[in-house]
């Protein structure tokens, strides 16, 4: 470098980790909240909430401290070494939980002996149980329909006793919600984006789980409330709503929109939007129906929950080919947090604020807050 340019600094763009390397880093991070909370469930926890992009299927393996090859080595050891798994499989199932058409999804049994390696913890001696449906939190869904159904069986067998003293230890501190279903919580007012000069304030209830990691399955009481819930936020957003068509969402979303329909809508028209899980996310199935309508039309989709994909967005842009210039209004029955704390305090606390964002809706409703995996409703209406 010439004398002249010895004042000049360039600046060094540091290196990316490399993804062996951010594992690393990751594991540590995972062990030391694993030392401060005492337990592997409350460190994956945590860690999802710091890292978003981590599946919980990884995020308990870090809360356990393992590598992918050590924590193939735990598998094998669960099961007598009577396995001799690698580390490659583990990264093709975690590879799957993120969710990008890649990898493959474990099976039953081996989810199963993740949960009793992943519950020894950092240094191999613990003992906790980790729920197999928390394990797979925001992969539940696309596990096929047999592993769904054993999964819940197996987990609804576990959780009874723990349902049944969780409901008892509660009463009492449940708030005014109570009085219709005790299923709900707490309830809060929380600001959803809405139409220009519209009232942007929403009465939103919590839905506590009292066995974490394992759906919780809405009696007839609560569907009904949260519907009548967004019924009463629809009458009071600040303009009256003349809908053409009410959208539902597959099965419960459909019943979602025929009670709208019929008590705000002025019994509307009412289209039905069922969607089928491809390898990278869903498609509209042919048993979907679009309504004739006018251009331009005022269309309202009901959904019945909001977890981590981008399912709205995808709907929206379908009904708006269909329907061009259409206004589109959305409602959601359950919104899944991105902490532990139900009652949010911001919309974007919600892990579909972002896609509902997007999707560029002229109002937002909701009734309710989840936990994952998420929320069953009535007669596991899909």
């Amino acid at each position: 470098m010439s004398a002249g340019a010895e004042g000049v600094h360039v600046a060094v763009q540091p290196r990316p980790l490399s993804p062996q390397a951010r594992g690393r880093e990751m594991a540590a991070v995972g062990k030391k909240l694993w030392t401060e909370l005492g337990s592997v469930t409350r460190a994956a926890t945590e860690l999802q909430a710091r890292y978003p992009d981590v599946p919980s299927l990884q995020a308990f393996r870090y809360a356990a401290g393992l590598s992918q090859d050590l924590a193939a080595e735990r598998y094998n050891e669960i099961t007598g070494n009577q396995t001799c798994l690698g580390g490659t499989s583990i990264n093709a199932w975690e590879t799957w939980a993120r969710g990008r058409g890649q990898g493959s999804p474990p099976s039953l049994s081996s989810v199963l002996i993740l949960c009793a390696a992943y519950g020894r913890g950092p240094l191999g001696v613990a003992e906790e149980y980790v729920s197999p449906t928390e394990l797979i939190a925001e992969a539940y869904e696309r596990l096929p329909i047999e592993d769904q159904l054993s999964l819940k069986q197996f987990t609804a067998k576990r959780g009874t006793r723990t349902a049944t003293k969780a409901q008892q230890s509660t009463q009492g501190n449940v708030s005014v919600s109570e009085e219709t279903t005790p299923q709900v919580g707490a309830e809060f007012t929380l600001s959803a984006p809405t139409v220009e000069y519209g009232n942007s304030d929403i009465l939103v209830c919590t839905l506590p789980n009292p066995v974490p990691g394992q759906l919780l399955d809405l009696s007839w009481e609560t569907f009904g409330f949260g519907i009548e819930r967004l019924s009463q936020q629809v009458k009071n957003v600040g303009k009256r709503l003349d809908v053409d068509v009410c959208f539902g969402v597959n099965e419960a979303g459909l019943v979602m929109a025929a009670f709208l329909a019929s008590a705000r809508f002025s019994r509307c028209k009412i289209g039905y939007l069922r969607c089928n899980k491809v390898r990278d996310g869903i498609d509209l199935d042919r048993a979907s129906f679009f309504p004739d309508t006018r251009s331009a039309p005022t269309i309202f989709i009901c959904d019945f929950e909001v977890k981590h994909a981008d399912v709205v967005g995808y709907l929206a842009h379908e009904i708006r080919v269909r329907y061009p210039k259409a206004e589109l209004y959305f409602a959601v029955f359950g919104a899944m947090t991105k902490g532990r704390d139900l009652r949010v305090g911001s919309f974007d606390d919600l892990t579909g604020a972002t896609i509902m964002r997007a999707a560029g809706f002229e109002a937002i409703f909701l009734a309710a807050t989840m936990s994952p995996p998420g929320i069953e409703p009535p007669l596991e209406l899909r």
